[in-house]
């Protein structure tokens, strides 16, 4: 049976394919000859920045590649300022790649990268839960969160290799160190919140041992995204710590409604281009949410009583995902059924290829600002 179904399946994307191909060009309204972009530059700055992940498995791969050359070198540059930019290993000719010397030329040449052909390879990939013939919103969520998953794990494991220094597989705060732009910087990010301390360290350690191995050491980068609840309980108590204005060890309602609530309610509207609310009309929700928080109604907040929200403050790569798939469907189903089929996807190619649009006042249409960049 699952071979009959795969046979048809491959039959009906060669058909898609053919008519695609043979078709009048009605591209509605998309530049079709838009040129894809990887994203121009890394910097060690950008880690706890979320930004945006590849649609494309493929072009995630060459930009992790290129990425990873940059990130060496700028390591380099930070750790060794001795080595010269022509003794750099990082500048090293990796022979797998001479063909893309390039790789936004690459990425822009029909004949080695084509978007319609890239679309139908991935379309059974991500119609699974059913497999229907149809991409609906789960299933390109889930789709976009195994790409960040991925993405975020490679980028740990990378960092991991730095701190390891005696190579067992594990890292000890001993041998860990905070990033040389967070030590040159104490205004970064996550620097007064503690993100760069034995607390967190060890809130990371799930399981105790004083050592943190590759899947505690991704928690300990992305805590948003852990399971682990000594290190969702860390967030809470770094929340408090941030907000409590007046050091009673408690949050207010003044010091919640003042920074909590928006991140919460941002985080609970889909509809983030509606009319700013006024003050007053803020005040009353945030009230009731304070309340239903507030558990023994001292009319104050601990970092326990922030838990159930904390997945608000620090929303995880599901959230984005979502978003990203959200506008993707936005973009491209054309019937409005809230699914996408496979001719839908390739007549938008290059909304799968795009998460951020802004409208040009010169033009009628929108300008897609390529993800990559």
């Amino acid at each position: 049976m699952g071979k009959v179904s795969a046979f048809v399946y491959i039959t009906v994307a060669l058909l898609v394919l053919f008519l695609v191909s043979h078709s009048p060009k009605k591209h509605s309204g998309h530049n079709r000859h838009r040129r894809l972009k990887l994203r121009s530059s890394f910097r060690f700055s950008n880690l706890t920045r979320h930004e945006p992940v590849p649609f494309d498995p493929l072009v995630a791969d060459i930009e992790r590649r290129r990425e990873d050359r940059q990130w060496e070198k700028q390591y380099l540059e930070n750790t060794h300022p001795e080595f010269t930019d022509d003794h750099a290993p990082a500048h090293e000719s990796q022979p797998e790649w001479e063909d893309f010397m390039n790789a936004e030329d690459y990425l822009n040449d029909e004949e080695k990268f084509n978007v319609t052909s890239r679309l139908v390879l991935l379309f059974p990939k991500i119609d699974v839960d059913p497999a229907d013939g149809f991409v609906a919103e789960n299933e390109l969520t889930e789709w976009n969160l195994q790409q960040a998953e991925k993405e975020v794990l490679h980028r740990s494991m990378r960092e991991m290799e730095i701190h390891d220094k005696n190579h067992d597989g594990f890292v000890s705060f001993a041998e860990y160190e905070p990033p040389s732009w967070v030590k040159n910087d104490n205004n970064s990010f996550g620097y007064d919140m503690g993100w760069w301390k034995e607390e967190h360290f060890n809130a990371s350690d799930a399981d105790g041992d004083g050592l943190l191995n590759v899947t505690e050491f991704n928690d300990f980068l992305h805590p948003s995204d852990s399971k682990n609840p000594k290190l969702l309980n860390w967030l809470c108590k770094e929340e408090v710590r941030e907000r409590d204005t007046d050091k009673d060890g408690k949050v207010n309602f003044e010091e919640f409604f003042h920074g909590l609530f928006d991140l919460v309610r941002n985080y609970d509207e889909e509809d983030h281009n509606s009319s700013h609310p006024s003050h007053d009309s803020l005040e009353s929700p945030a009230k009731r949410l304070f309340s239903q928080l507030d558990k023994d109604g001292d009319r104050l907040l601990s970092d326990e009583e922030l838990l159930p929200i904390i997945g608000k403050i620090h929303p995880s790569e599901r959230y984005y995902a979502k978003q990203q798939s959200d506008y993707i469907i936005s973009q491209a189903d054309s019937d409005k059924d809230g699914r996408l089929s496979l001719i839908e996807m390739i007549e938008n190619p290059y909304v799968f290829y795009s998460a951020i649009f802004s409208e040009d006042e010169n033009e009628d249409d929108y300008e897609y600002h390529e993800e990559f960049r």
